[in-house]
């Protein structure tokens, strides 16, 4: 089988799987409401604030780590976005052992995976 092949019917199975499928149900469901739109993406923006001055070694400015710690409470809050949130982060745990699988076998190594 062709690698394209192979990698066209992973593709597929990715998104028949139930973490898949859970996740696009919860996301309709929370991105529905307007509130929780614009709370993921400042929740989701600060995140990656924070996560890119950690990676390049600067310090967190504490009002961007005060204001994530306040969105995740609240968010956290809400059963429907936390629901939601362990879906996006079990999709990603499994996307992310793949993707270490795929770089295993194609012998290399990236320092994302450790």
């Amino acid at each position: 089988m062709d690698i394209y092949d192979s990698a066209n019917k992973l593709a597929a199975e990715i998104r028949q799987s139930p973490l898949r499928v859970e996740y696009n149900r919860l996301h309709q469901e929370v991105m529905g409401d307007e509130t929780n739109r614009a709370l993921l993406k400042e929740y989701k923006r600060l995140q990656m604030v924070l996560q890119m001055q950690a990676m390049s070694g600067a310090q967190n400015a504490p009002e961007d780590t005060a204001r994530f710690a306040q969105l995740s409470s609240l968010l956290y809050m809400n059963a429907d976005v936390q629901a939601y949130l362990l879906a996006e982060m079990n999709l990603q745990k499994a996307l992310g052992d793949v993707i270490k699988l795929l770089t295993d076998a194609a012998g290399i190594q990236l320092d994302v995976f450790g």
